[in-house]
């Protein structure tokens, strides 16, 4: 389904929750389902109502430079929790499930405990709290799009630090997708550590390699 970029964020998801009693109001994302390699990364953000940081949208419709300076102010201004899970993980459990891990690390390792989430998407992990999931979630509640920023650069730069360490598959340029860059890369030198066996395309590859 085509991505509505018409819809700009708010805060009304949040006030809702506010007006039926709750009061830590976060918001989940994810960053890396998609990818061939690297990590999946998940945050929870609860934002401070009176401190907000202005520009907040979906990750995907800023640029690089503005989701930095944004992550910078979320990390200063609001209550801000990080799960990432491995590609160990992602092969043992597959790629949902992985994600769901990671957005339930995320929620657990807020300085406090929310008592309400909006999770983007349609699937939401088992939190020890009442949530909500909101398909398209990331350009409607301004939470959700804080989260897909803190996720996203959280996972940008654990890439950037892998192409240091296995420069051949260009790591920083892709973050990871099925570029042609990284096709290339892969059929030059086969998968690293770090890609995830258990994609069809890296699956595929594999059974070629050794056939």
């Amino acid at each position: 389904m085509a991505r509505d970029d018409s819809l700009t964020p708010d805060y009304s998801l949040e006030q809702d929750a506010v007006q039926r009693g709750f009061q830590r109001i976060a918001g989940i994302d994810e960053a890396g389902r998609g990818p061939w390699a690297g990590p999946v990364v998940a945050a929870a953000v609860v934002l401070d109502a009176s401190r907000i940081p202005d520009g907040l949208n979906d990750s995907k419709k800023l640029t690089e430079s503005k989701r930095e300076s944004l992550f910078a102010e979320i990390m200063a201004l609001a209550d801000v929790g990080v799960g990432i899970a491995d590609v160990e993980r992602i092969d043992r459990c597959n790629i949902l499930k992985a994600t769901l891990w990671a957005m339930g690390e995320a929620a657990a390792k807020l300085e406090r405990p929310a008592d309400y989430s909006l999770i983007d998407g349609n699937k939401a992990p088992d939190l020890p709290m009442h949530s909500q999931t909101v398909v398209k979630g990331d350009g409607r509640s301004l939470s959700i799009a804080a989260a897909s920023i803190v996720a996203k650069v959280t996972r940008d730069r654990i890439m950037t630090g892998l192409a240091a360490e296995f420069p051949a598959y260009g790591f920083e340029r892709h973050k990871g997708y099925g570029t042609a860059f990284h096709q290339n890369a892969l059929a030059q030198n086969g998968p690293c550590l770090h890609h995830r066996r258990s994609f069809a395309p890296i699956r595929a590859l594999l059974e070629t390699n050794a056939a």
